[in-house]
This record gives C-alpha cells, sequence and structure tokens, in this order.
C-alpha cells in the first residue's frame, strides 16, 4: 500500500470527504454525480502536480473561497495542496512552493472511460495524451513542452496582430526551433520504449497473432534546429494568412497500427479495447522500469466498459500495485 489516505475540504461538490486506503486495493462505490471521479482529481493533483480535467478556479466548490487536499503515504509523509482562488500552494516536506516539487511527485496511471476511445480520437488528443506520458517519464521533455507551448502561444498572438516585424517572430522562432527539436527527438525514443512491449502485451491479452504498434507522424523526421527555424520562416505568409504557425510539433499525431493498417475502422471494437489495455499495462510498466517506483492504479469506472474476461486481465496485471477503483456497482477483485 502506498496512499494511506486522502482528504477532501470544499472540492467539487464535496464539503469535506476522506478516503482511507486500508487494502492495496479500494473501492469507492456510488451512483454518478457523487464526487467519486473528484477523488481520483485530488490524488492527481497531488502526486502529478494538476488535475486531469480541470483548472483551479473550476475545482473549488460553489460558493466557497478555497480548497484543501491532503494525502498521506503509508509511510507517514503527507502532501497538502491549497488554492485560495488566486494562489496554489504545496506544502511538502515541511516547505512551501507554487508547484510540486518533482521529488514529491509519484507517479500514477489513470484510467478513464474516454481512454477507451483514444485509438478514434483526433491528433490533438493522442498529442495530450502521449506527452502527459512522456512528461512524467522525463522531466526535460515536460520542461520543453511547457516552454515550446508558451512561445508558441506568443507567436500566434503576434501573428494575428496587423504585419508584425520579422525580428519580432525571430525570438520566438528560436525557441519553437529549440524545444521542438527536443521534443522530436524525445518523442521517437519514447514511442520506441513503447514499441518494444505493446504487441507481446497485447498477445497475452488477445490471445491471438495479430501485430499492433504504435506510429508517431510527423513533419520533423530527423530535423536539426537550423532546419526548423528555417521551415518557420518559409511558412511565414501562409501563417500570417492563417493567423496561426502551420508547421512545428504540435502538428504532430500517433497512430495505432493493427495488422499494417491505421487501427481506427480495421480493428474491432474488442480488439481497440485489448489495444488501450496493452497500452495501459505497457504504462505502469516502463514508469516502474524508468522511475524505480510501481505506479498506482486510477480506474475511473471503466469495468462498466470491459467484459469480463477483460475486467479479470484488468485486475490480474495490477495484482502487485495499489489500486483505486470508482464503480456504480460491486466490483470482483
Amino acid at each position: 500500500m502506498i496512499i494511506k489516505s486522502i482528504s477532501l475540504t470544499n472540492f467539487r461538490n464535496h464539503d469535506t470527504y476522506r478516503l482511507d486506503c486500508n487494502k492495496d486495493t479500494t473501492l469507492i462505490l456510488g451512483e454518478n454525480g457523487c464526487g467519486k471521479t473528484s477523488v481520483l482529481e485530488a490524488i492527481c493533483i497531488l502526486t502529478r502536480g494538476k488535475s486531469f480535467r480541470a483548472t483551479d478556479p473550476d475545482i473549488i466548490k460553489r460558493g466557497k473561497s478555497f480548497y484543501r487536499i491532503e494525502l498521506e503515504y503509508n509511510n507517514g509523509e503527507t502532501r497538502i495542496a491549497t488554492y485560495d482562488n488566486k494562489t496554489k500552494t504545496f506544502i511538502c516536506f515541511n516547505k512551501k512552493s507554487r508547484r510540486l516539487p518533482i521529488k514529491a511527485r509519484y507517479p500514477v496511471v489513470l484510467f478513464l472511460p474516454s481512454d477507451l476511445n483514444l485509438v478514434s480520437g483526433s491528433p490533438s488528443r493522442h498529442r495530450d495524451y502521449f506527452d502527459h506520458i512522456f512528461s512524467e517519464l522525463n522531466n526535460e521533455y515536460n520542461e520543453s513542452l511547457s516552454k515550446y507551448e508558451k512561445a508558441l502561444h506568443q507567436r500566434n498572438e503576434l501573428l494575428k496582430t496587423d504585419q508584425p516585424s520579422k525580428d519580432s517572430l525571430f525570438s520566438w522562432n528560436l525557441l519553437l526551433a529549440r524545444y521542438g527539436t527536443i521534443l522530436n527527438k524525445k518523442r521517437y525514443e519514447l514511442i520506441e520504449l513503447i514499441n518494444q512491449n505493446l504487441n507481446s502485451v497485447y498477445h497475452s491479452i488477445a490471445e491471438n497473432n495479430d501485430i499492433i504498434s504504435l506510429s508517431y507522424k510527423t513533419e520533423l523526421k530527423n530535423i536539426s534546429e537550423s532546419e526548423y527555424l528555417k521551415a518557420l520562416e518559409q511558412n511565414l505568409t501562409k501563417d500570417l494568412y492563417l493567423g496561426h504557425t502551420s508547421f512545428g510539433i504540435h502538428r504532430d499525431d500517433f497512430e495505432f497500427i493493427f495488422n499494417g493498417k491505421i487501427a481506427n475502422g480495421s480493428a474491432s471494437r474488442g480488439e481497440t479495447r485489448s489495444l488501450i489495455l496493452a497500452l495501459k499495462f505497457v504504462e505502469a510498466k516502463i514508469f516502474e522500469e524508468k522511475l524505480g517506483k510501481k505506479p498506482i492504479i486510477l480506474l475511473d469506472d471503466v469495468f462498466s466498459e470491459l467484459d469480463n474476461p477483460r475486467r479479470k486481465c484488468l485486475i490480474d496485471n495490477f495484482k502487485d500495485n495499489q489500486v483505486i477503483i470508482t464503480s456504480v456497482e460491486e466490483v470482483t477483485y
């Protein structure tokens, strides 16, 4: 057991709430809308540093002026997060900070019902999903992504003004080229890491000979920083017309390949669910190998979306992890 308890105050629809995790597997049972997912969200804030579904002003219970979360680990350590409509504060190791310190983070594998639609999702949905995984695995990726997104926002704002000068855009071009090439390289490395295990894990679930993999679609293959910068400058006329940056890693996509074809449209519903299960298992395996910690598994009402064999597979695969499950009905585990 890793998490001992978590307490919420003025969080979403909870005035106060406390969850005691007395076993390796904890079930949060309740009807839809009662706040089960909010408990998982609070855990993510104090393990990852941020929510997986909203900004802080949206989290405070209506009519209240603050929220507070306290998480206690089994070894007695605590993490506290507060937000007062202005400032978010974390208290870890008896110190206050505006962000959750890297050493205070703990790997989490979150499984949402919407993840089962990942195969058919949009490119932006794919990027968001894998950017999150890669950011947890690699702090350089996390920092580069944050700096890239800020530079991209500033450049796009300039492109919307009347005839911005090349000089005013150049500094943002430099940052996009610098961090874009870092992210591009890291994405290739991390996709390869996933593909080392994805197919074999899928076979253990589906018990067939289908071949699956994850493909990285990008315009930036083997591109250098200077080539990236040149491409941004060559696309300036187009970008001015569009009002946004048309070239870069923010346009990349990740596709699931099933027997040599794009899985979206060629894989059945059951095959797609097996593929996503395999991805989650690989995600947990990589976190443990790279970060040296068994991740906490958060399962948000996914059992209603899975048949019995896949439910059993999910439970069996995570039997050595701490698992916290939300459900509207009793779950056998």
